[in-house]
């Protein structure tokens, strides 16, 4: 049995799209843990949880005390933590990357702030690997209007953002999303991390269900590799494509989420419309989950992979409430592990 990567869940699904006072309010953090603790198959249990550094899960502004009772609250579960999500948006303090003032200058606080969070996690013994996930902070048609000027804007501000992780001892990944600028498209987000060029700090986090709308070209048309209407049983077509986007984000890749996706997208609350995360055995899945996940995690080890995160972001929540639903992620993280992992 391989022993890496480490299977992970993920707290965030518990706040991403969640409103007060709806059917889908937000889910505590101690929720979230229970239902990842709880899980198992066959014996197998989750190994750990990654974070949203996002009240009230976990405050971007939280001391040393607070993180040591957060990894009290995770260790006592028999669990650690992985990678962390830097709040750089503007209504959670940050502010836009492709903006070179006021902007760029709160969102380099949050990232400074979060990779102190993440380093004290390890000091304090509860986090061993990861990264600190990050993105432009930037709607797409905001950068559409002067899209070399945006991309150049944003490389410089990761570059600053780089800086800041390499005096914590962190790398940051740079999250392959829609509803992002600059990484809206498997392109452009290959352009952009070649002109921040820091690959030993700045890489890119793969989503299985964001990805995979980036063969359609949402948002993105001209870098289409697949027809809107395309026909998912032509699976030597959707080898060809999926290929050519791997082969291209495969060698930045250093952080990668398990998911599955309809080829839809998706938005609840104030989230933008991005890919929509489905139950690993939807029956509109488009995704063999363990097949694909092999294209990103070839030679994973070798950049520094040594955990995989399941992402189920805007899923209602009664179907979070349900033990079967995490243990049915847990065996489709399993067998990603049983047919790519090492040892």
């Amino acid at each position: 049995m391989p022993s890496f990567p480490k299977l992970h869940n993920a707290a965030w699904p518990g706040l991403v799209g969640k409103e007060p006072d709806t059917d889908n309010p937000p889910i505590d953090l101690e929720t979230m843990l229970d239902h990842t603790a709880k899980a198992e198959v066959d014996g197998q249990k989750f190994d750990g949880i990654d974070l949203f550094l996002f009240d009230p899960h976990v405050s971007i502004d939280a001391d040393r005390d607070a993180l040591e009772k957060l990894a009290e609250m995770v260790g006592y579960r028999n669990l650690v933590v992985g990678s962390v999500v830097a709040p750089v948006w503007e209504p959670t303090g940050g502010g836009s990357a492709m903006d070179p003032g006021e902007g760029r200058t709160k969102f380099l606080t949050q990232i400074r702030k979060a990779c102190h969070i993440a380093k004290e996690l390890r000091e304090i013994g509860i986090r061993r690997y990861g990264v600190v996930r990050i993105d432009s902070a930037t709607p797409p048609a905001d950068w559409a209007d002067h899209p070399e000027a945006g991309t150049q804007a944003i490389a410089e501000t990761f570059r600053e953002a780089a800086k800041i992780a390499e005096d914590h001892g962190e790398r940051l990944a740079v999250e392959g999303e829609i509803c992002w600028a600059g990484m809206h498209s498997w392109r452009e987000v290959l352009k952009l991390l070649e002109a921040v060029d820091r690959p030993g700090v700045v890489g890119f986090q793969a989503d299985m269900a964001h990805t995979l709308l980036y063969l359609m070209g949402y948002n993105a048309p001209e870098d289409a590799l697949l027809p809107r209407d395309f026909d998912w049983s032509d699976t030597a077509t959707l080898d060809a494509a999926y290929a050519e986007m791997t082969d291209a984000l495969r060698p930045w890749t250093i952080d990668f989420h398990v998911a599955q996706n309809d080829a839809t997208v998706h938005g609840t609350g104030s989230h933008d419309k991005t890919g929509r995360h489905c139950l690993p055995d939807d029956p509109n899945g488009k995704l063999d989950i363990a097949k694909r996940a092999g294209a990103w995690l070839d030679g994973a080890d070798d950049r520094g992979i040594k955990h995989i995160c399941w992402d189920g972001c805007m899923f209602p929540n009664d179907v979070m409430a349900k033990e079967e639903t995490w243990n049915s992620i847990l065996k489709a993280m399993i067998s990603v592990r049983d047919a790519h992992g090492w040892g």
